[in-house]
């Protein structure tokens, strides 16, 4: 009867907890405008390929772009199929990827220490900065890191005790597969980070006899099957696209700062403790525990080297990278949430000591909230009182789960302060996602498209001055002139025929004096450049939003109305 009870209570708490979570990632997930120039990119893109029909050679601003495979765009334009272009259908896959990933670490967690660790191992990886964060972007990181994650689950599966006959070889299968759709996802990394997990988990354990278990040949076969067609394809139908794409994008990207993001070598340790919080206290525990426990049976420290490769390989990978951007370590973090789960659950139990945990995590969040308080008064792009109403929530937030750790840990309820920071957690969430408003504010061409929309007409055109402006041609569903601008659509560009979308000073200038009517769009610590360069008298101001500034050279009937003329 005890037990009966208990288990019910356990249900409840996780149909809780799953609630939660849900409602947090989707709380306003579609409520702001599309961050650029990430989020912009990876919207247009899949757009133009429905506008196109072309799913073999990926586009931007309508020329051909080769940075990345092809699953996200593909993943995305079904995406908007079903649910229309607009912001939510944009986040819509690394939201799920996110979620997807969180139920791969309860699962596995379940399997090796209980289901309460499962759930305290997805509630961290849910609740963790960082993760959180990159499932509310439309970029590729999560989805590569959800299909990484299944892959090395796969992986584990397919050798935890070999004599499971069918459920190894499942694991297998899901070891190539996610390989497959990794590597179609963000390129060779998809490979490189399973396998090399796969490959020094067999040298540490010296479990010689996985390495032809490893090479499952229906599982090599399914990665072949999932990768030759779209690669096959892209390169028959672009001649180009092997050199720039294995070659420029992976091996001189990786080895070189051609891309201008070389960062130290320690530049992740940083990110991974911020990232990490509301649960970067828990950090110290976590590493101990893969120095591995007197009392582990055999299995039980095989898991723990696993887990350790898992977090060390993409983590050591991308460290010796001359190209580094803050994304690039969420495949580190699924392992980490798993060792996470298991401290937590020994914590509750009384089993494990808490009060490192509860003094390093409340001093770190007592950082965090004053550096919400503190930052504001600093700033000088958005206005203090404008930022409070952003920082100081999660300010307190931070600083309720700092207090709420200390309480019940000094009235000794070790359970009850596990659960109560697991809610706090997930409240915080809701929080912090008020800042992603704030950053598509300042970063966000939702606005300028829409006064231009309202003004422009289907012969006019529409110019963006030494900005890509990825996000301008999502919401005008249009092709923009770059002035100055090629920037990363350098490789496209090359290759346009027409010279009218790729055009420098004077072809602006001549642009400008035409008969057509132009709409341009610039920074505003551009004007005087622009004033200078066509002229103060021909300039029409359009709009203004923040730090974009909407330009023209011919009135609009809205215009002359309002009489907004510089």
């Amino acid at each position: 009867m005890e037990m009966k009870m208990k288990m019910k209570k356990f249900s409840f708490f996780l149909t809780a907890l799953t609630a939660l979570i849900l409602f947090s990632y989707f709380f306003g997930l579609g409520g702001h405008g599309l961050i650029d120039p990430d989020e912009g990119r990876y919207a247009e893109i899949p757009r133009e390929m429905l506008e196109t029909g072309d799913f073999v050679t990926p586009r931007l601003n309508y020329v051909k772009y080769f940075e990345k495979p092809v699953l996200h765009y593909w993943l995305t334009a079904a995406s908007f199929a079903a649910l229309g272009q607009n912001e939510f259908a944009a986040r819509l896959i690394p939201t799920l990827s996110a979620l997807g990933g969180a139920w791969v670490v309860f699962a596995l967690t379940r399997r090796r220490w209980g289901s309460d660790a499962g759930v305290y191992a997805a509630v961290v990886l849910s609740t963790g900065l960082l993760w959180f964060a990159v499932s509310r972007l439309n970029i590729l990181d999560m989805t590569v890191s959800f299909f990484i994650t299944l892959s090395t689950a796969g992986f584990w599966l397919g050798c935890e005790n070999e004599g499971r006959g069918a459920e190894n070889r499942r694991g297998l299968l899901l070891f190539y597969a996610g390989m497959a759709l990794a590597t179609l996802s963000k390129g060779l990394i998809g490979i490189v980070l399973p396998g090399g997990i796969a490959f020094w988990y067999i040298v540490l354990t010296r479990r010689w006899r996985l390495i032809s278990r490893t090479l499952y040949w229906p599982g090599v076969a399914l990665f072949f099957l999932l990768t030759v067609p779209w690669f096959w394809a892209v390169c028959r139908a672009n001649d180009d696209f092997f050199y720039f794409f294995f070659v420029q994008e992976h091996f001189l990207r990786y080895m070189t700062s051609m891309h201008d993001r070389y960062e130290p070598f320690w530049f992740f340790i940083p990110i991974l403790i911020a990232g990490f919080i509301p649960w970067a206290g828990l950090l110290p525990d976590v590493f101990r525990s893969l120095a591995g426990h007197r009392e582990s049976r055999d299995e039980e420290r095989s898991f723990e080297i696993f887990l350790g490769l898992w977090f060390a390989v993409p983590f050591v990978f991308f460290s010796l990278s001359s190209s580094k951007l803050v994304p690039y370590i969420v495949p580190c973090l699924p392992p980490l949430a798993i060792l996470s789960g298991r401290v937590l659950s020994s914590m509750a139990d009384g089993r494990t000591p808490a009060g490192r945990f509860v003094f390093l995590n409340g001093a770190l969040s007592l950082l965090g909230a004053a550096a919400g308080v503190v930052y504001p008064l600093v700033d000088k792009k958005i206005g203090t009182l404008s930022l409070y109403s952003y920082t100081l929530p999660a300010a307190a937030g931070l600083a309720a789960l700092s207090l709420c750790g200390g309480w019940f840990y000094f009235k000794r309820l070790y359970g009850r302060m596990v659960d109560a920071l697991c809610l706090l957690a997930l409240i915080n969430l809701m929080i912090f996602s008020r800042g992603f408003a704030l950053k598509a504010e300042l970063e966000s061409y939702k606005e300028p498209a829409a006064i231009i929309r309202a003004q422009a007409g289907p012969e006019d055109v529409v110019a963006s001055y030494k900005s890509t402006a990825q996000g301008l041609g999502f919401y005008l569903k249009r092709r923009i002139v770059l002035a100055n601008a090629a920037g990363e659509l350098e490789f496209g560009a090359r290759q346009e025929k027409d010279p009218r979308w790729f055009i420098d000073s004077r072809a602006l200038q001549d642009l400008w004096l035409g008969e057509t009517r132009v709409f341009l769009v610039s920074e505003k610590r551009r004007e005087e450049e622009l004033e200078q360069l066509l002229g103060k008298r021909n300039i029409i101001e359009t709009g203004r939003v923040r730090d974009a500034v909407i330009l023209s050279n011919r009135p609009s009937a809205h215009v002359q109305k309002m009489g907004c003329f510089r």
